[in-house]
């Protein structure tokens, strides 16, 4: 990846004369000090893009599938609530990426002069990085990736039928602590079947809809543990932060009990990141936590995608079961438990 234009990193002088309180420090030293912090928070950042970025692209995938249960119109305020569950697979290319030394303005390799790291979604493989604050030697382990080839999560998702053959839907995980990481999701979309202007269509089980919805996911990772004579800096986890808006059109076919659907999805996301966690002992002499999500905000980047996707679906009395899968660079699937509340009141021809 290319590097990131860097910007030169203001911090007081005031802030460099508390860090080195208590030693006596020359005018160079203060200096010197300054430039080491700011390649110090540009490693920071090369390291950061590099290592999660996999998962956000991933997170959009997850948060991306599942939403049309089906192109068919729901009766008026029908109600229909799922257990979903989701399995991503993490592809062998962005589970690793490879580090040398000309990558580093602070860092360097402990051993050799280049190395292969995992990802977020990669191993527990780790290599040391080594570099010095001042007169002090820093020392840090490579953060783990979450080491799964498959990452399965549960959320709940349910819609309702409104006028005009229009359909809302939610969807909401709470908080999940998966292996070395944490995820979440919550979206709200509109789904309207369009099959209902072409009477032949409906006469012959055919159903198309198109669909508009939001969704935000969280997902944070173990990060880097960086210990100084100075206390440590507080970069323990990082979070990617990704807002999708969502388009999608689906159309289905039924043969009896079965449903069988194929849709096309366009989405755009905004992925933003930050460190989190518990702020460092530096905090007492430098907001190294503040200064560096500000550095963040120079890889924030937004991503368009393209994403085909195509179900089964079994009705038994009220409940369905459906399988889902999604793909385009990445490849997900959603496996469903859905239940119908049959309500009274038939859908108004309007």
């Amino acid at each position: 990846m290319p590097r990131s234009t860097r910007k030169p990193l203001f911090i007081g002088m005031s802030a460099i004369a508390l860090l080195f309180s208590g030693r006596a420090v020359a005018q160079t030293d203060t200096e010197i000090a300054l430039t080491q912090i700011g390649h110090l928070l540009d490693d920071a950042l090369f390291f950061s893009d590099k290592y999660v970025t996999p998962a956000t692209d991933a997170a959009v995938y997850q948060s991306s599938s599942g939403w049309v249960n089906s192109p068919k119109a729901k009766g008026l305020f029908e109600v229909t609530f799922g257990l979903h569950a989701n399995v991503f697979f993490t592809p062998q290319r962005d589970r690793t990426f490879k580090i040398q030394n000309s990558d580093f303005s602070f860092f360097q390799l402990e051993e050799g002069t280049e190395a292969t790291v995992p990802t977020s979604l990669g191993s527990d493989q780790q290599v040391y990085l080594v570099g010095t604050l001042g007169d002090s030697p820093v020392r840090l382990e490579t953060p783990e990736g979450i080491d799964m080839q498959t990452v399965a999560y549960p959320y709940l998702q349910g819609s309702i039928g409104l006028w005009y053959d229009t359909e809302l839907i939610a969807k909401y995980s709470t908080r999940v602590k998966l292996k070395k990481s944490n995820y979440q999701v919550y979206g709200v979309g509109l789904k309207h079947t369009f099959s209902r202007y072409f009477k032949g269509l409906k006469e012959n089980n055919i159903h198309l809809s198109v669909m508009a919805g939001y969704s935000n996911e969280e997902v944070s990772f173990n990060f880097l543990d960086v210990k100084t004579d100075y206390g440590t800096l507080g970069i323990d986890e990082i979070t990617g932060h990704v807002d999708t808006w969502q388009f999608q059109m689906n159309g289905s076919k039924e043969f009896g009990r079965w449903e069988a659907m194929g849709g096309f999805i366009v989405n755009t996301s905004d992925i933003k990141y930050n460190v989190s966690g518990p702020k460092g002992t530096i905090e007492d002499l430098l907001p190294f936590q503040k200064i560096l999500n500000k550095r963040l905000e120079e890889i924030y980047k937004t991503k368009v995608n393209y994403i085909g996707e195509a179900s089964l679906r079994y009705t038994i009395g009220n409940f369905n079961v459906q399988t889902i899968l999604a793909f385009g660079k990445f490849v997900n699937t959603n496996i469903s438990l859905q239940y119908t509340f049959n309500n009274k009141q038939q859908t108004q021809e309007l």
